[in-house]
């Protein structure tokens, strides 16, 4: 199965750039797309969804400071973390980045390490299991470190695919999530899986959160999908 590796979107021209973001971001556990121009990147940010994007300023096509505007005017793709990067050091760009809706900016040339922890920064912020923190709601806890999952301080014993579901509903109580979105999630893209298969997980879920008494906290949303409270 699939883990619930974060995407990182990069967009940046250049090679050698290229080369060296994705080996630091692959060795950190994390699936990389890669765009070379403004104009892929838009298109990639819609497709794949990623957890955060990494934009450089200086693009062909469509520069970086305008797909930044774009992506954060879109609502399915407003919320998702922008760290600009730029050789552009003037306070004046940063502003402009900023302003534009960047979350971040770094400044070209930059420690690839200060790189790496303002991600997790940004992660922690947007995707908190993928970067060892607690999740909580109401009286369930899971602990993404350890792989359990407590409710009312009782363990709950969940297999690997039920896990990763409540992982997904829990660092986002309250979002509707389709079963399309649920399967990218939590299967993964490269592998086929009926959608009626999320409803028989959700069920296991269901019966695992409720064995020990308490209310059921997944919502079904006719028509739409499942969300959590």
């Amino acid at each position: 199965m699939a883990t619930q590796q974060p995407v990182i979107l990069l967009v940046e021209d250049e090679s050698a750039q290229r080369e060296v973001i994705c080996y630091n971001l692959e060795a950190e556990g994390f699936r990389v797309v890669v765009a070379e121009d403004g104009e892929k990147g838009l298109l990639l940010a819609s497709e794949e969804m990623p957890d955060l994007i990494l934009l450089d300023w200086m693009l062909p096509k469509v520069s970086g400071i305008e797909v930044c505007r774009r992506l954060k005017s879109r609502s399915e793709t407003r919320a998702i973390p922008i760290v600009m990067l730029s050789a552009r050091s003037e306070e004046i760009d940063r502003v402009r980045g900023l302003e534009t809706g960047a979350d971040d900016y770094m400044v070209k040339p930059y420690s690839v390490l200060e790189l790496m922890a303002r991600l997790r920064a940004q992660l922690r912020r947007t995707r908190p299991s993928t970067v060892g923190e607690r999740l909580n709601f109401d009286d369930i806890m899971l602990d993404s470190t350890e792989h359990r999952v407590y409710r009312s301080g009782m363990a709950v014993p969940l297999g690997p695919t039920e896990f990763r579901l409540l992982t997904t509903l829990m660092e986002k109580p309250g979002r509707v999530w389709s079963r399309e979105q649920l399967l990218d999630r939590v299967w993964g893209r490269d592998i086929y899986v009926d959608t009626r298969t999320i409803d028989v997980h959700v069920g296991r879920l269901r019966k695992a959160l409720m064995k020990s008494g308490g209310e059921d906290p997944i919502r079904t949303v006719r028509g739409a999908g499942y969300s959590l409270g």
